[in-house]
C-alpha cells in the first residue's frame, strides 16, 4: 500500500519562498505518476502541480505557473514542489497524490493515493 506523507508546510510571508516534500513511505513498486493537489477553508480541492514517473512531462495550474516547480527523485520516492513569490491566496492545505499510471494527470479523481495534507500559510 503506498503511503504518502508531506512535509513542509508552514507560515510565511508574502513574497518567500517555500519547498514542500513528500515521501512515499509505503509500497514503492510501480510507475507512478504523483501530484500537488491544494485545499483553501471553504473551497474545493484544486489541481496544483503534476508530475509524470520519468519527470519529462509536468503541468501546473496557470495560478502557480512560473512560481512553483514539480521535482522528484524516485530513488529517495519523493517528490518536492518549490514555491516561489507567495501569494495570500496560495494559503491551504497541500496534498500530494500518486496514480497507479506512469502519465501524469490534472484530474483528481485519475489518483489513487492521498497524503494527509500540510499546512501553508501565507501572511501579509
Amino acid at each position: 500500500q503506498v503511503q504518502l506523507v508531506e512535509s513542509g508546510g508552514q507560515m510565511v510571508q508574502a513574497g518567500s519562498s517555500l519547498r514542500l516534500s513528500c515521501a512515499n513511505i509505503g509500497d514503492t513498486a510501480g510507475n507512478f505518476a504523483m501530484g500537488w493537489f491544494r485545499q483553501a477553508p471553504g473551497k474545493v480541492r484544486e489541481f496544483v502541480a503534476a508530475i509524470s514517473y520519468s519527470s519529462q512531462t509536468t503541468n501546473y495550474a496557470d495560478s502557480v505557473k512560473g512560481r512553483f516547480t514539480i521535482s522528484r527523485d524516485n530513488s529517495k520516492n519523493t517528490m518536492y514542489l518549490q514555491m516561489n513569490s507567495l501569494k495570500l491566496e496560495d494559503t491551504a492545505v497541500y496534498f500530494c497524490a500518486a496514480r497507479q499510471h506512469p502519465f501524469m494527470s490534472t484530474k483528481i479523481s485519475e489518483y489513487d493515493f492521498f497524503g494527509q495534507g500540510t499546512q501553508v500559510t501565507v501572511s501579509p
